[in-house]
């Protein structure tokens, strides 16, 4: 990704303000202005902006208080929520969206832009992308923990394109009946969805903050991306990517190659067994010594089903295996065994623009322990490779393990 501050002129001739521009691994994409927080355009913000411009678009993030004081940049000190608050009294939302439009009108312009254009915003930003999607021509407008939208509810019925609010539960600034007002007002709309979170706090989604809730903003960021996705694209092709990596994975067993499918910092969690690595270094040394070249000859993966999401891959599976080597990211210290082994597994690949992100690889350890002679199942509620058989075959006996299924037959 690369980055630079540009300077823009306001649509009513006042003067001109800066803006961040950040653009996609590709250079090109839809285009995104992504409207600030309270504390200006600051090093949260930008890191939001980079964020975006990783999925694939390219993001503009005007300086919206300079009017009052060009180039704010605020913490989130005591000091600097006073600062902000007094900076927020004193800003004009009908100006804002002026120069929101301004940025979509710049956006479209630039080369780099493939022609569409939406408006995402957080606290101020999560209004005026609301307001824009009633005043501006924005294609796409997404909205985190907007405040004050219940006082412009009676602009909704000019809201044009696609439209998402993300509200906090527990949200001091929009309070039970400001965001029931909001759902009701809201409701049934087309193209506009409105999700609450439940026992979260303003700002749920900023990395590092106070009330930073890290579920919330993850299923916030999905929503978003599949709006925005929806409406302007990019498309990139998940199955391609996810099954080229896998090639360099398992057949060629190219660590160099893998790795190049993937983002700058990924990671891979197999959670049964916590293996894996965080970021370039630590995964590149995991797939080099610990798994591309650590897996048996006859490793094959059999595909059962596949979901494509806004920006993910849910894939269903078989894992077929000799136990013929010490598989270190499965069964790290346990010598080969000689058995067969296969057992379903669920690989949830997560995807930023038309790179792999992260990997969260499912399966049932105990299972594969049963599989290899390690565990004994007797009176436990565990199967071997039952579970591979009944994966293929629904007419597989049911209910084995349950020995009061007998008991409540008709």
């Amino acid at each position: 990704m690369t980055s630079q501050h540009i300077t823009l002129n306001a649509l009513d001739g006042s003067g001109s303000f800066a803006a961040y521009l950040a653009l996609p691994p590709s250079g090109h994409g839809p285009g995104i202005v992504l409207a600030q927080e309270i504390f200006g355009v600051n090093a949260t913000m930008r890191q939001v902006a980079d964020l975006y411009a990783e999925e694939g678009y390219v993001v503009l993030v005007p300086d919206l208080f300079w009017r009052q004081q060009p180039g704010i940049e605020l913490g989130y000190t005591e000091a600097d929520f006073q600062r902000a608050f007094g900076l927020y009294q004193g800003f004009d939302e009908a100006k804002g969206v002026a120069d929101i439009q301004a940025c979509l009108d710049a956006l479209r312009q630039r080369p780099e832009c493939s022609g569409q254009a939406g408006v995402l915003g957080f606290c101020l930003g999560g209004k005026l992308a609301y307001l824009a999607a009633c005043r501006t021509n924005a294609d796409v407008a997404v909205g985190y923990y907007g405040v004050g939208i219940e006082k412009a509810l009676d602009e909704a019925a000019q809201a044009k394109g696609r439209l998402v609010l993300h509200i906090a539960e527990n949200d001091a600034f929009c309070p039970p009946e400001a965001r029931a007002a909001i759902v009701s007002t809201l409701a049934g709309r087309a193209h506009t969805e409105v999700y609450v979170y439940p026992g979260v706090d303003h700002a749920f989604a900023r990395v590092g903050g106070d009330h930073f809730h890290k579920p919330s903003a993850l299923m916030a960021h999905e929503r978003s991306i599949a709006a925005f996705k929806t409406v302007m694209g990019p498309h990139p092709d998940f199955s391609a990517l996810w099954e080229k990596h896998c090639e360099h994975e398992f057949a060629t067993r190219d660590v160099a190659a893998t790795m190049a499918t993937m983002v700058a910092q990924p990671y891979v969690n197999h959670i049964p067994t916590m293996t894996g690595g965080v970021g370039h270094t630590m995964l590149s040394r995991f797939y080099q010594h610990h798994f591309v070249n650590s897996n048996p000859p006859d490793t094959t993966l059999v595909p059962i089903s596949r979901t494509i999401g806004a920006t993910q891959i849910v894939d269903e599976l078989l894992f077929c295996f000799t136990h013929t080597c010490e598989i270190d990211w499965m069964l790290p210290g346990i010598a080969p065994t000689g058995k067969r082994v296969e057992i379903p597994l669920v690989a949830i690949v997560k995807f930023r623009g038309d790179k792999l992100y992260h990997e969260h690889i499912y399966w049932d350890q105990a299972s594969v322990l049963v599989q290899i002679g390690k565990l004994d199942p007797a009176g436990l509620p565990v199967a071997g490779i039952e579970t591979a058989r009944k994966l293929l075959d629904e007419h597989q006996p049911s209910n084995t393990l349950m020995a009061n299924w007998a008991n409540s037959a008709p």
